[in-house]
């Protein structure tokens, strides 16, 4: 069964190549991005990879864990590693699961059938403090996924996990957000004291209060 926003993440316990984990207390009480791969040595992969080692501080500072998967085994990541160091001009700083029997994948229904090969699909699952499901992505082989999508999302979602508000296509980190329709204009004027503009009774723009 697929796993849906709102799901627990499914929990496991997996080498690493940073070390044997316990996914759920690798997490701890933050937020965590775990992400795979088809296999190891393939190419956009290696450019994924050496990407989000280079962005690891930008995830640092949102309080957030990435870690990557694939179907290899360990021996084949420690190998990989050297290789994305070296093309994509970064040192690996964050670990990637060996699943050579499909345990995670399965778990997290990283197999579609009609994926070539019967290999993993490159998906993204976005963790919240609670251990929930916050996001889910799932791109092709064919197409990077973009890392400054997903820490915008981490903005957006830290954001409304703690205050009442949306945020509109395309919002960035410190641009205006929307009140959420549940909050009523009387109890706006109180949760968002900066003032709010009613461009609609249900399209109204706040600026983002955690600013």
């Amino acid at each position: 069964m697929a796993v849906r926003l709102g799901d627990e993440a499914p929990n496991f316990t997996a080498e690493t190549t940073e070390g044997t984990i316990n996914f759920h207390e690798w997490l701890g009480g933050g937020w965590g991005i775990l992400f795979s791969h088809p296999k190891d040595y393939t190419p956009v992969c290696t450019t994924e990879l050496g990407t989000v080692a280079k962005i690891t501080p930008e995830f640092k500072k949102r309080g957030v864990k990435v870690i990557a998967v694939s179907v290899d085994p360990l021996d084949s990541h420690k190998g990989w590693i050297n290789d994305i160091n070296e093309t994509q001009q970064t040192t690996m700083n964050y670990p990637i699961i060996a699943d050579p029997d499909k345990k995670v994948a399965t778990m997290y229904d990283m197999i579609h059938p009609n994926a070539i090969d019967n290999m993993t699909v490159r998906s993204v699952f976005i963790v919240g403090p609670d251990k929930k499901v916050k996001l889910t992505l799932t791109y092709p082989a064919s197409c990077g996924r973009n890392f400054d999508e997903l820490l915008r999302v981490v903005d957006s979602l830290q954001l409304t996990a703690k205050f009442k508000v949306a945020t509109p296509a395309n919002w960035r980190d410190g641009e205006d957000c929307i009140i959420t329709p549940a909050v009523n204009n009387d109890e706006a004027k109180t949760l968002f004291p900066k003032g709010f503009k009613i461009v609609k009774p249900y399209l109204r723009y706040t600026p983002q209060p955690n600013k």
